[in-house]
């Protein structure tokens, strides 16, 4: 349901980006809000992979790859909005921990698969 929420939220931000922004920003703050949304969108839907995994068995490194892949997409991506939008540079030191919360995510995920398989 959060995930499900979240991929609203992204593709309100992508259109206001596309729209309400584009003759606003410049070339890179445009390039670095796509990155936030594009980001944003394929870490929802991994969210919702994991946690769709999660229905109908005992899958707690699913549940946990989920959880993080949210987390992940609100340091990263929001860390990259509040850059793109303006925001300190001391912002930036936020949007690393959304990617080790990403690849966290992904390794927690194919720990979770391995599982199921063997």
């Amino acid at each position: 349901m959060v995930a499900a929420f979240v991929g609203a939220v992204g593709v309100a931000l992508g259109a206001f980006g596309a729209h309400a922004l584009k003759n606003v920003f410049d070339t890179a703050q445009l390039a670095t809000w796509q990155t936030a949304v594009s980001y944003l969108f394929w870490h929802v839907l991994a969210a919702m992979f994991a946690a769709q995994r999660m229905r109908g068995e005992a899958a707690p490194l699913a549940g946990w790859s989920a959880r993080i892949f949210l987390a992940g997409i609100f340091l990263f991506s929001g860390s990259l909005f509040a850059l793109a939008s303006g925001a300190p540079r001391a912002v930036g030191m936020i949007t690393p921990l959304g990617g080790v919360c990403f690849i966290v995510g992904w390794i927690l995920l194919a720990l979770d698969a391995r599982r199921s398989v063997a």
